[in-house]
């Protein structure tokens, strides 16, 4: 990710996705950045806007199994329902797919010598993580995700 980087280890692998990748990526929405400071913990500004990777193992997340959507900490899209979440030993959260295709973007990251996918928002270009092409069949795909740039909103049973 970027050098603001905690830890590394999120893909030692240099793995790269075959999902399309948009190198056109816009952000549609522009949030001031002192507000953003000021609303967000210095690990959730650090990933979202600074690109930094979580530590592996640690984040809120990682082994969090309750029903429920995942939206954006930044600007509360959609982007990950519980049912898409899997385990793994990766040391963050893991997906299979985004909620809709639409809802994140893929760019290009040959940061850190290796060659990646990087996920980020589609609505507010916040940085997510990486996806990798070593997940569940059949689409072989995991999102693999860091919790800081996350916010979790529990399904209420009906």
């Amino acid at each position: 990710m970027g050098n603001t980087n905690q830890n590394s280890g999120q893909s030692e692998q240099s793995s790269s996705s075959s999902l399309p990748i948009d190198s056109n990526q816009k952000s549609k929405i522009q949030i001031d950045d002192n507000e953003l400071k000021n609303r967000l913990t210095p690990i959730q500004y650090a990933v979202t806007q600074l690109k930094a990777t979580e530590r592996p193992f640690t984040s809120e997340y990682y082994k969090h199994r309750d029903s429920g959507e995942y939206i954006c900490i930044v600007c509360e899209q959609k982007l990950f329902a519980s049912d898409s979440k899997f385990p793994t030993e990766c040391g963050w959260p893991a997906f299979k797919q985004p909620v809709q295709q639409d809802n994140v973007a893929l760019t290009e990251d040959l940061s850190h010598n290796m060659i990646r996918t990087e996920v980020t928002c589609s609505s507010c270009n916040a940085h997510l993580g990486h996806v990798f092409d070593d997940g569940p069949y059949p689409k072989r795909t995991r999102y693999c995700i860091n919790s800081a740039a996350l916010k979790f909103i529990k399904k209420i049973p009906k």
